[in-house]
């Protein structure tokens, strides 16, 4: 219910956020929104029953402008033959975040419940001195534009981007990828329980198996795979190795499978950068804060739909009125949305010239 109630509100306050950048930079957005972390996790701490937390969730959803800015700071700072390669840097932070941070958890959670929030201020707070010292303003002053709260809502953030005929269809490409990413995000504990009979110790390593991967593979792989295939071919071939995970998950046997599937599972991730750094280059600088920003909200909005399908699915095929048992049921419907995505993706692209040419039609 929490993360449901985080996906609304950033699903509200992204197009905000990213209008604000648009007009006065990223640097103070991405300041505010790191401080507002720090206190955020500093009430958290101090909550003294389960409803100020979520009332603390709300307010991190609100302010939850950091990644979404980070990847318009990015497209401010990179080169659209880069773009790709360097959105990935985030998929890499992410996957070593997902590492490090339940281990730093776990273990200072022995020292009392309030601990881990308390040190989780403590780093927004340090990332946001970083920021405040070091950090400079990406957006040159030439390329910001006026604030329009036309544009500062989700639905007038998305009908803005009709004017990037491509962008739309590989938008509707990256909520099918989105809505899929549930069927292991949502149900992964659900369904090795399930079919395997894992423990909190073996989900705990296969989750730093992924964490791992998508950390070598956004990190590093795609600075080598993306300049030797191309952002489209790199979509291509990421979507389809997404696909065939899912796939491999939904019809593994035995335990170690599930370690071997992950592989390209988490090689499909080439995608994700690649399709960024399409979207990226069709659109003028003085923009890029609300396309980043439509791309949350719209992730926002898969948050919600997402787990409730894929959960649904799971217990529609595993419980006692099931019409066949089939636990990997929202692995198979992840393999197929993938598919989808593919297909979707491949009619945006028909006739795209390539990085350049892209650029030089949206200037």
């Amino acid at each position: 219910m929490a993360a449901i109630c985080i996906a609304i509100v950033q699903f509200l306050f992204a197009p905000i956020l990213g209008g604000l950048s648009d007009r006065y930079g990223r640097r103070p957005i991405l300041l505010g929104s790191l401080f507002g972390f720090g206190l955020d996790y500093i009430f958290l701490a101090f909550a003294p029953t389960i409803s100020w937390l979520f009332v603390g969730r709300i307010i991190a959803g609100a302010l939850g402008a950091s990644f979404t800015t980070a990847g318009a700071y990015i497209a401010d700072v990179s080169t659209p033959e880069k773009r790709g390669q360097n959105f990935g840097m985030i998929g890499a932070a992410f996957g070593l975040g997902f590492i490090i941070g339940p281990a730093i958890g776990g273990l200072l959670g022995s020292y009392g419940s309030r601990v881990p929030f308390l040190a989780a201020a403590a780093l927004s707070l340090l990332n946001w001195l970083y920021g405040f010292f070091i950090l400079p303003e990406s957006l040159k002053p030439e390329n910001r534009r006026s604030f329009d709260w036309k544009r500062a809502n989700p639905i007038g953030s998305l009908l803005n981007l009709k004017r990037y005929p491509v962008v739309l269809g590989l938008v509707a490409s990256l909520v099918l990828i989105y809505i899929a990413a549930h069927a292991v995000q949502s149900n992964w504990a659900y369904y090795t329980i399930e079919k395997f009979k894992w423990g909190p110790a073996m989900i705990g390593a296969s989750l730093a198996a992924v964490g791992l991967l998508i950390a070598i593979v956004q990190g590093g792989l795609i600075r080598i795979i993306i300049p030797a295939w191309g952002q489209k071919n790199s979509l291509y071939i990421g979507l389809l190795l997404y696909s065939i995970g899912f796939f491999l998950f939904a019809i593994a046997t035995e335990s170690w499978m599930m370690f071997v599937f992950l592989i390209p599972y988490c090689l499909g991730g080439i995608a994700g950068p690649a399709i960024q750094g399409i979207i990226s280059t069709q659109v003028p600088p003085n923009s890029q804060g609300e396309l980043q920003v439509t791309l949350t909200s719209l992730l926002s909005a898969t948050s919600i739909i997402g787990p409730l399908l894929m959960t649904q699915l799971f217990s529609a095929f595993t419980g006692e009125s099931a019409p066949y048992y089939f636990p990997g049921a929202p692995m198979a419907m992840g393999g197929v949305l993938t598919l989808l995505s593919l297909l979707f993706a491949r009619r945006a692209l028909v006739g795209f010239g390539g990085v350049k040419s892209q650029v030089h039609q949206s200037k």
